[in-house]
């Protein structure tokens, strides 16, 4: 569960990204026939509307980025064995 002290309010053009997104699409997969540009005057008219009744919509900071080893480490040779 995210910390509430963690959450910032979103920006504009957060919100309204995220509602049009919502609005062509199924998780990933977009809607067949889904029209951007009402998805985006839909989510502009939502948007305004959830800022006159007094809505504020509240994000959780990003979440730490997945770390890859390096190219030297992946394509580094294995140690060399001791003879003795």
């Amino acid at each position: 569960m995210t910390n509430p002290h963690d959450l910032k309010p979103a920006t504009e053009a957060d919100t309204l990204q995220a509602l049009a997104f919502a609005l062509r699409h199924k998780g990933r997969k977009p809607f067949r026939n889904a029209d951007t540009l009402m998805a985006q005057i839909t989510a502009e008219h939502l948007l305004e509307h959830l800022r006159a009744q007094g809505f504020v919509v509240m994000r959780k900071p990003p979440g730490a980025t997945h770390s890859t080893p390096s190219a030297a480490h992946e394509n580094a040779e294995p140690p060399a064995r001791s003879t003795s």
